[in-house]
């Protein structure tokens, strides 16, 4: 877990990677401290100000590296999501990004599919559903944003990883489920906090 400061220094680093990426500009390089080293899965996210609109999200899901080189590598892919134009210098000045850090996914361990939704809470879990060479994740503000419930959640995972919105009720299918930690800048280049899940802000 994260405190504030170092949520803080996560954001600002991750715009920092962004705007040197865009503008081929270097800038100095900070001291962001021990916890950075830890092996952890992050998740940047981009959105427009005002409207709000999502305008990237990429990330690396499992902690195979260091939290510093996770937000470095998704800060420079985010700028290219597919889904979207390629992020422009003039842009900078309204987008909002924010940095999700996750926990390390577990597997839930059901007797039958049906039973996935009692073992996942909404506000908290984020989930990765993979069959074959099928994969998809959805972060956990996700539902909250949507307001889904538990099975159009899992549903909407099916469909982000090219499945059918029906394939969790297949044996077969392997669901992990984890937590994040949400900071957001409130406005471009402004103060940032800590997000809660159900949208609320610390």
């Amino acid at each position: 877990m994260l405190n504030i400061n170092e949520g803080t220094k996560a954001v600002q680093f991750a715009r920092r990677i962004i705007e040197e990426y865009i503008t081929q500009r270097e800038a100095p390089s900070s001291d962001l401290g021990q916890s950075f080293q830890e092996k952890q899965g992050v998740f940047v996210t981009l959105h427009t100000c005002p409207g709000h609109d999502l305008r990237g999200c990429i990330g690396i899901p499992l902690p195979v590296m260091s939290l510093k080189d996770a937000i470095i590598e998704s800060a420079q892919s985010v700028t290219h999501d597919p889904r979207f134009p390629p992020l422009e210098g003039n842009e900078l000045d309204v987008i909002i990004v924010e940095v999700t850090v996750l926990t390390k996914p577990t597997r839930i361990i059901v007797k039958q599919p049906k039973d996935y939704p009692a073992h996942i809470e909404i506000g908290q879990d984020g989930l990765i559903i993979e069959h074959g060479f099928y994969k998809g994740l959805l972060l956990p503000q996700v539902p909250v944003e949507q307001a889904w419930d538990k099975e159009e959640y899992l549903s909407h995972t099916c469909m982000k990883a090219g499945l059918p919105p029906d394939a969790w009720l297949d044996n077969n299918i392997k669901i992990s489920k984890f937590q994040g930690q949400i900071f957001t800048e409130t406005k471009p280049y402004g103060p940032i906090e800590e997000k809660n899940l159900d949208g609320s802000h610390h």
